[in-house]
């Protein structure tokens, strides 16, 4: 079983442009503005400025998804410095942190009447994952205890 990473961002909440680019930089693993712009224009249907692209990124980076990297490119027959956006947390990190902030969200709902309800409600394969959860954290917590 995986741990929860080191690393979390401030905020896991994402709207759907800041998905959208975060699973751009997780394809490349890393890209710069203009990488990201043209990616999303491939689409004749989208329109978005490369300054819109920049905004997003910098919110991404300030919820602690993203860091930025000064890198050199070639372009032009130059040799320039660019800013190469670097993900901070991979693709499953990043699953697992929601998954977690789910059920954290939904534990805290607190009365086990409720649970217990929204339970009852499942079909037999859902239940059998929730009973195959539980038997994993017997045996994780046996297996704390043993090493104590």
């Amino acid at each position: 079983m995986s741990p929860l990473p080191r690393h979390r961002p401030h905020q896991l909440s994402l709207g759907p442009l800041e998905a959208e680019i975060l699973a751009i930089i997780w394809a490349k693993g890393g890209a710069t503005v203009k990488e990201i712009h043209d990616h999303i224009l491939a689409d004749p249907d989208r329109d978005l400025t490369q300054a819109s692209v920049t905004t997003v990124l910098q919110r991404l980076a300030k919820k602690g998804w993203l860091r930025r990297e000064t890198v050199q490119r070639e372009g032009a027959g130059k040799l320039r410095q660019v800013y190469c956006w670097q993900p901070t947390v991979s693709q499953q990190d990043a699953r697992l942190l929601t998954a977690h902030q789910q059920l954290q969200s939904f534990l805290a709902i607190g009365s086990p009447d409720i649970v217990a309800a929204f339970a009852d409600s499942l079909d037999v394969a859902a239940l059998d994952k929730l009973d195959a959860i539980a038997d994993r954290l017997r045996t994780l917590r046996d297996a704390k205890q043993e090493d104590a």
